[in-house]
């Protein structure tokens, strides 16, 4: 981090809160906004520090105050923890009590039998590490990132509420969880008074799996909320690939995407949708984040950028009018599940 920029001072921009409207979290007291900002990708040692700070910083003058982490982002594993709890330390210290803070545990980070799961050892020791890394003594929100089924899930369920009852967290979530295992958690947790927040999951125009597993309807049964995650199907549901891979583009670099998803079936449903944003005057970023955050179950979209500009665009499409029923026959009919994603 030696390029550092810390002799700058910063001042939150006076209009933040007029930017991004804020939702209510399933039957909780807790406001979200529209769009939150994930750290999966592109905050670790492989993109510059400066370059991050100056994105992170951004976010927070557009209003968006959910910050999403878990000790797996980086490369290497914990370095976006580390590097946004740089900003924390330098910048945005005085504003933390403004800020959701979120990370996860339960997903491989080393070979240890400790470094993944869902045992109570796992998941409280990497919240542990995560509060150093941040450098913040709570976090706002702490999740359980993937079902163990190896691991009694009143184990798992019992260490999110210890970290409750510690004050190392004010709420909990799940993530990646099937409905069924969704609701015996949020079960288990309202009647360890620790009620379920928020559960994290994949949905886009091209994933439709919440839809189709019944997890939208588990969340307004059991209160909870939903934040979603790859709303673009990791850029698939953007013009970047209707003619070719651009050089340095996602497809080229990531696990998550790769070039052979990018055929021509893909190519001709997406030229259709991209068609319904032109005919709205948008971009088929700006409509694909528009058709997640329609429905009332869905209380924040995630967001990540490589650049100052893209958080600007996204949250650009709160100012267009709602999808019509048309237009939404219309994506039903050439946004099919499964186009460009290894399911």
């Amino acid at each position: 981090m030696t390029d550092s920029p810390f002799d700058l001072t910063y001042a939150a921009a006076g209009d933040r809160y007029e930017k991004v409207p804020y939702h209510r979290t399933g039957n909780s007291g807790l406001d979200l906004p529209a769009f939150s900002f994930g750290l999966w990708q592109k905050f670790g040692s492989d993109y510059p520090f400066a370059t991050q700070r100056e994105i992170i910083l951004h976010a927070f003058d557009l209003g968006i105050t959910h910050f999403d982490n878990a000790d797996r982002y980086g490369p290497p594993h914990r370095a976006a923890q580390k590097n946004f709890g740089a900003v924390l330390a330098k910048d945005l210290a005085p504003y933390r009590d403004e800020l959701l803070l979120s990370t996860k545990a339960g997903n491989p980070i080393g070979p240890s039998p400790y470094l993944k799961g869902g045992s109570r050892k796992s998941i409280l020791t990497s919240l542990d590490h995560s509060l150093r890394d941040l450098g913040t003594d709570y976090v706002d929100i702490f999740y359980h990132h993937s079902p163990d089924l190896s691991t009694p899930l009143e184990e798992s369920v019992g260490a999110l509420v210890s970290a409750v009852e510690q004050g190392k967290a004010l709420y909990v979530g799940i993530s990646n969880y099937l409905p069924d295992r969704t609701h015996e958690a949020a079960e288990l947790l309202r009647a360890a008074g620790v009620p379920l927040l928020i559960h994290q999951a994949r949905y886009s125009i091209y994933d439709r799996r919440p839809e189709q597993n019944g997890l939208l309807d588990t969340a307004r049964q059991d209160g909870f909320g939903l934040i979603v995650y790859s709303p673009l199907a990791q850029g698939l549901l953007t013009d970047k690939y209707l003619e070719t891979i651009p050089e340095h583009a996602r497809a080229q670099n990531s696990t998550f995407l790769t070039p052979d998803v990018i055929d021509e079936t893909y190519r001709q449903r997406t030229a259709e949708l991209n068609k319904i944003a032109e005919a709205r005057g948008q971009s088929l970023a700006q409509l694909a984040l528009q058709w997640v955050l329609r429905r009332q179950e869905v209380t924040s979209a995630l967001i990540g950028a490589s650049s100052t500009e893209q958080p600007d665009h996204n949250i650009a499409a709160l100012n267009f009018p709602p999808l019509t029923d048309e237009e939404l026959a219309l994506i039903e009919e050439h946004g099919v599940h499964g186009t460009g994603l290894r399911l």
